[in-house]
Formats: structure tokens, C-alpha cells, sequence
């Protein structure tokens, strides 16, 4: 619980700042920014990687009365009425559910999905980082999906991730770590060095994108490496990168075995504009998503009236590996949601019964129209930030929204007051894609949403503080609403 404590004094500030009477006269009602935007800060500052989005996620469905449990045992035996589980896999995805009061073993039951993914575009460190030049201590690093990569230089950048480290009785266990100050920054290149910088600026991400971490000293370059086995890791790291993640995890130096770091920018995630009426901060594609999907099921289970709750079975899915396509075992493309549906419902019968009742909504962020690049939207199809969930349509079925799905998920904001907004590409573009498509193979009828962002894929993003309570709201309509919804609906 650690991770919070620095961010709720950073809310606590906020707060204050914008306290009645410390407005001006004519400022506006939206500087009463909802709860849930203030709740997401928290979130999104304690999670700098999907190991930690995952592990804050657990904590928050702990807290709403949800039990872990685990692949490798037989949990399906033991699922019960209004029971209330998750599990992990390998520490970079998450899936919850929740069980309705009228289930039975052995019987069809739908389910209710909203899947999202947890890794964003960023720098992660090789496995032989060591490098030096010039009298600069640098670390090698690998850029992980399609980052607006010149927005990274000239930022106060740290590390994050997961160490594999001895126990103290020998054994072996991967330990989450975050350091909290500026470590690593790639300078820019001056622009009496280059005086075309401002009309392009190009670099090689190999040979111009490595972040300086120190100056070499004497005593950097004198420790010798002791242990030569095929397990350590000593030689392929600077002594002084080693030392600092020792630190953190207050740990030997010798006690680390291996390690996925990835860099993160350490300004934090903040409330910005006028009213406070947008977030400024690194990750939103798709810690947003994720983080309404996690509070939305959270919310659902600790309600008063959940233990009465007759419908599908309601579930969230954080996948990894979106955006490098998804393919891995903790990617949309991997076992995950198969396997649930099949230990659900453990008969070819009933699975392809089960599947017919179910209903996914596929939640990435989407793209707000840009009042300095209006020309790249389509002209009918502008969303804005803070007006509602975004619905993606795609022909060539990058995305997998189609006439029926629409209507559901538009009935289902609906029947909390919300709105809508459209999108869809240009014909003189390409589209992107989302988790939608890979996971509607299987067979679930689905509908890709989002919420609309400027700068998507940069290392500081813009989305709407209001926007966070109209997706928990979308998402919270689907599980308490969505199998009556399907039941007065027919498609012959």
C-alpha cells in the first residue's frame, strides 16, 4: 500500500487549490471534478507497468470482497452463488469474476466481458544494458510498441518493473519495484549543434536513443564481478544500476537474478485546464480503460443488492501485449478467456450455449478530434473529450463493432443517462485495431468502445477527468443490465 501514500498527498493538494471560495467568479462547475477522476490519479501514479497495474488492480477486487485464485488448481468445483474470484498470469494480466445468485452447475450461462489491456508504448532495458561512452555511464534500451518516441527526450525518466530475487530460505521470487526519482534522461541535441532541428527532426533509435544514467567514476570501474554462473547477471549491467534496484528492494546486489525494467516518466499523472477538466498524464492508452473496468466490477460486487443479482456472469479481462499485437500468453489472442468460458461451462453444449449469450466490450482509448489538425478526422465522425464513450465502427473489421452490438451497448448508456459519440477512419487513412476482433474469432458477439484522448501512443497524454465516470458508468450498466436487455432482443 505503500505505492499511494505519495499520491494522496498530491490529491490532497488539489483539493485545496480548488476549494470553494478560491475560484474566481466565473469559473466553471467543471472544476468540480468527479471523485472517480481523483480515485483514477491514484491508480495510474502506483502503476508505471502492467506488473504494477496488475498487482493494484488485485488489491482494489481484494477490498470489494473478491478471492484469488489460481490456474493450475480445480476452482471450477468450488464456484459458488454471488461468489467473487480472479486470478493473474504471470503477473501482467488479470481476470475477474462474478457469479449471479441463480447460477447452477452444469447449466448455459452468458457472460458479460469488458476487456482492456494494460501495456503501453515505452523503453525497457535489455538484458546487457552496460554501456559507457564518452565518460557516461548509459543503459542500453529496447523500444516496446509505436511510441511517439521524440516525446521521450528531455524527460526526467526512472525505472520500474519486476526482479527476480533469493529468499532467505533459498528459494526464488519476482518482487515488484518502483523507483521514485529521476534516474535516466536521452538530452536532445542542441540546437546550435543541429539548426534544422525545428524543421525535422529525425534520430536513430539504436545509436541517438540511449538515456545517460551518470558519469563514470574510479569506483564504478574498479568492482570486480564475482560470480561468473549462467544465472547471474553481474556482467551484463552497470554495479551502480544494480546497487540502486538493491535499494529499492532492499536486497544484495548479488541477491538479483533477473529483471524486466521499463522506463517511466516520474512527473505525475494530474487534473489540467481551466475546470480541471482533463488529465494530464503518461499510460492513458489503456490504464483508462482498465482502471474504469476494474472500479465498474468492483463496485458491482460490493453493491447491497449483488447477493440478489440474477444475470450473466460478469467478468473483466486486462490483457497484455496489445500493442505489439496482442500474440502471447498473456495477450488477447492467448487462452485466457477460452479457458474461463470452458471451465464455466465444461461441455461442448453448454460452452457454445454460453457463448451465445455472452457480450464483449472491447474498451481502448479512442481519437479526439485535434483543434490544430481537424483535417484528420473524418467530417461526421468528430469525438471530444468528456462527451461520452466513443463507439469504433470499422468495414474491414479492424474493429469488431457491428448494428446489433451498437445497440446494446448504446441501450445499456442509455439506461444510466449517458451518451455516445461515433467514430470511424477516413477512407485515406489506415485504422488501427483493439483486443475486438482477435477476441470475437471465438465467437462473442462484440462491440469496440473507448474514450476520447489527444496524443495517443506520446509520453504525456490528454483525456477528460468526466469521461473516467461516464466508462465506469457504461461499464457497471452492462453487468447489471445487459442479460435483460439481450432478452427482449431477437436476431433470426
Amino acid at each position: 500500500m505503500f505505492l499511494f501514500s505519495s499520491v494522496r498527498r498530491r490529491e490532497d493538494n488539489l483539493v485545496d487549490a480548488n476549494a470553494p471560495g478560491k475560484a474566481s467568479s466565473f469559473f466553471t462547475p467543471m472544476a468540480l471534478y468527479p471523485e472517480a477522476a481523483k480515485r483514477f490519479l491514484t491508480f495510474i501514479n502506483a502503476s508505471p507497468t502492467p506488473f504494477h497495474a496488475v498487482h493494484n488492480a488485485g488489491i482494489r477486487l481484494e477490498a470489494a470482497g473478491f478471492r484469488k485464485i489460481r490456474e493450475v488448481d480445480e476452482w471450477e468445483k468450488n464456484l459458488q452463488p454471488n461468489g467473487k474470484y480472479y486470478f493473474t498470469r504471470n503477473q501482467t494480466c488479470l481476470v475477474a469474476f462474478t457469479i449471479p445468485s441463480n447460477w447452477k452447475k452444469g447449466q448455459a450461462t452468458g457472460i458479460s466481458i469488458v476487456a482492456t489491456h494494460v501495456d503501453s508504448p515505452n523503453l525497457r532495458v535489455r538484458p546487457v544494458s552496460k554501456t559507457t561512452n564518452l565518460g557516461y555511464l548509459q543503459v542500453g534500451v529496447e523500444t516496446y510498441g509505436g511510441g511517439i518516441w521524440h516525446s521521450w527526450f528531455d524527460r526526467d525518466l526512472s525505472l520500474a518493473g519486476r526482479v527476480i530475487v533469493t529468499q532467505q530460505d533459498g528459494s526464488f521470487h519476482s518482487k515488484l519495484v518502483k523507483i521514485d526519482r529521476p534516474l535516466l534522461r536521452i538530452p536532445t541535441l542542441a540546437i546550435h549543434l543541429d539548426r534544422n532541428v525545428n524543421d525535422s527532426f529525425k534520430f536513430n533509435q539504436e545509436t541517438e536513443f540511449t538515456p545517460i544514467f551518470g558519469l563514470i567514476e574510479d569506483r564504478l570501474n574498479t568492482i570486480e564481478v564475482q560470480n561468473t554462473s549462467a544465472s547471474s547477471i553481474e556482467g551484463n549491467h552497470h554495479p551502480a544500476l544494480l546497487a540502486v534496484l538493491a535499494d529499492g528492494l532492499s536486497v544484495a546486489p548479488e541477491e538479483i537474478h533477473d529483471f524486466e525494467l521499463h522506463l517511466y516518466d516520474t512527473q505525475p499523472s494530474v487534473l489540467g485546464g481551466f475546470g480541471n477538466e482533463f488529465i494530464f498524464s503518461p499510460r492513458l492508452d489503456n490504464m483508462f480503460s482498465s482502471y474504469c473496468a476494474v472500479e465498474a466490477i468492483a463496485i458491482h460486487a460490493e453493491s447491497p443488492s449483488f447477493d440478489t443479482f440474477k444475470g450473466n456472469v460478469n467478468c473483466i479481462a486486462l490483457f497484455n501485449h496489445e500493442e505489439i499485437g496482442s500474440v502471447s500468453t498473456t495477450g488477447a489472442e492467448s487462452s485466457l478467456i477460452p479457458s474461463l468460458l470452458q471451465r464455466l461451462s465444461p461441455t461442448p453444449g453448454l460452452y457454445s450455449q454460453s457463448l451465445a449469450r455472452s457480450f464483449l466490450v472491447s474498451a481502448d482509448m479512442g481519437h479526439a478530434v485535434h483543434p490544430n489538425y481537424s483535417s484528420k478526422h473524418q467530417d461526421n465522425h468528430r469525438p471530444i473529450i468528456n462527451g461520452g464513450m466513443i463507439i469504433k465502427t470499422n468495414a474491414k473489421q479492424r474493429y469488431a463493432s457491428d448494428a446489433v452490438s451498437t445497440f446494446l451497448f448504446k441501450k445499456l448508456v442509455e439506461r444510466k443517462g449517458g451518451k455516445v459519440q461515433e467514430f470511424e477512419v477516413r477512407n485515406d487513412m489506415p485504422c488501427g485495431s483493439t483486443v475486438g476482433p482477435m477476441l470475437s474469432k471465438v465467437g462473442l458477439r462484440t462491440v469496440d468502445v473507448g474514450n476520447a484522448m489527444l496524443s495517443m501512443h506520446s509520453i504525456r497524454e490528454t483525456a477528460g477527468s468526466y469521461d473516467i465516470q461516464h466508462a465506469i458508468d457504461a461499464f457497471s450498466s452492462l453487468f447489471e443490465g445487459f442479460a435483460e436487455l439481450d432478452s427482449v432482443l431477437s436476431v433470426d
